[in-house]
């Protein structure tokens, strides 16, 4: 599904109309680009599974959806933070003959009892946490699949390297008993998307130590992982035998300092439209939302879009004195144009200012991002990288925090 890369060959951006389905914006997940991606990223490490990270909802793209989509473009794994989210993919019926499951982020009192019972691998990263596995592989009767989570540098979630003897020992002992399969040893890093800082060398050497004490103690594992999207896309020594693409797999650059979506052969999968509510004319001089961030300089025309921060969509890409705002693309064909958020983004609404004579009307469309397909007068459709820049923040924030009440559509362009 690789987009044209030549401008005169892709397709003009197109706004669709919304369907009338009682809210008037959605957010169109193309199935058909996640498999791409992952097609993609299976490429870039033919040596390693991939496990497509479809936590959060897939950031947002909605989970048994984007998670089936995945596996159909070749991931033999599907990763997730919370237990929930584990047990929400088993319940619809994505099941171990499909793709392997890991969930890793826990706190005591998680229920390891039913991941055990769903095929469900866990991850481990506190002595607390061993000694739960292995209640939960008692109290079931199944071998419970663990993945030993190490901090090789990043301060966050897993056992401390130097202390390593707090868990390895009693999960060796747990596997010689049959409660535990020691299935896996992983870690993060904390600076993949800046390949050649210093920090990224560190952790691989950490992790090699680790590995080393690991497999010495008697560990035999079956995967090793490290690398999310970035170090899968820029660090192929960091591929082992599986890697953990995340932000990737939905189609946006992790580095986007260093290179596009289109550089790295990913489409966006998520397009975020909405009809504009009202359109009006006002004078030179109009103070446009809360605080008049804005004043119109011209008689001009004004549209409202029904989206705000109640949705998701951040406040920081407010316009006006102090910046341009959020990027919305309006009109469609050789009227296709991209203006900033006007003033100061509400809870359930933005304004754009549609200039002098704007023939837009109530009901058309507007995009707020998705792919970035060129336009006929120049410059390219707004991506959620663009919308991260204007917000200061990250492309994972703006998909990921899109509210619940609007509507995810799932499209399939390589079935219609």
């Amino acid at each position: 599904m690789s987009l044209p890369t030549d401008p005169a060959t892709r397709p003009p951006a197109t706004l669709r109309p919304l369907d009338g389905a009682g809210y008037p914006a959605r957010a169109v997940v193309d199935l058909a680009a996640i498999r791409h991606n992952v097609r993609t990223l299976s490429e870039k490490a033919p040596g390693a599974e991939v496990l497509a990270v479809v936590k959060a909802d897939a950031y947002g793209h909605g989970l048994v959806p984007s998670a089936r989509a995945a596996v159909a473009g070749g991931a033999t794994w599907l990763g997730v933070a919370q237990a929930a989210e584990a047990l929400a993919l088993r319940a619809a019926g994505v099941g171990p003959g499909e793709a392997r499951l890991l969930t890793w982020l826990h706190a005591p009192g998680v229920d390891f009892a039913a991941l055990l019972e769903a095929d469900v691998d866990v991850s481990v990263a506190a002595p607390w946490a061993v000694d739960d596995v292995v209640a939960a592989a008692r109290a079931t009767g199944r071998t419970a699949r663990v993945h030993l989570k190490v901090d090789t540098g990043l301060g966050r979630n897993g056992v401390m390297a130097d202390d390593l003897d707090a868990v390895l020992p009693a999960l060796l002992r747990a596997e010689a008993e049959g409660t535990v399969r020691l299935v896996g040893l992983w870690s993060h890093l904390a600076l993949a998307d800046e390949p050649s800082h210093p920090s990224v060398l560190a952790q691989h050497e950490v992790f090699e130590d680790v590995l080393t004490r690991a497999e010495r103690a008697g560990a035999r594992l079956e995967v090793r992982h490290l690398a999310n999207s970035a170090a899968t896309l820029t660090a192929p020594e960091l591929h082992y035998d599986l890697v953990r693409p995340g932000l990737a797999v939905y189609g946006m650059s992790p580095v986007p300092q260093l290179a596009t979506p289109r550089d790295l052969d990913l489409v966006p999968a998520m397009t975020v439209e909405a009809s504009l509510a009202t359109v009006k004319p006002v004078r030179e001089g109009q103070g446009v939302s809360y605080a008049h961030l804005y004043t119109t300089t011209q008689d001009t025309v004004l549209g409202i879009v029904p989206l705000g921060y109640g949705d998701g969509i951040p406040r920081h890409a407010s316009g006006g004195s102090a910046g341009p705002g959020g990027p919305v693309l309006v009109g469609s064909g050789d009227a296709a144009r991209v203006l900033r958020i006007a003033g100061r983004v509400c809870m359930d609404q933005v304004v754009l200012d549609l200039g002098p004579g704007a023939t837009e009307r109530a009901g058309d469309v507007v995009r707020l991002f998705g792919v970035d397909e060129p336009l006929p007068g120049g410059g390219v459709a707004p991506t959620a990288q663009d919308w991260a820049d204007a917000a200061g923040t990250i492309s994972y924030e703006i998909t990921t925090r899109l509210g619940a009440r609007i509507p995810r559509v799932h499209i399939d362009t390589e079935h219609a």
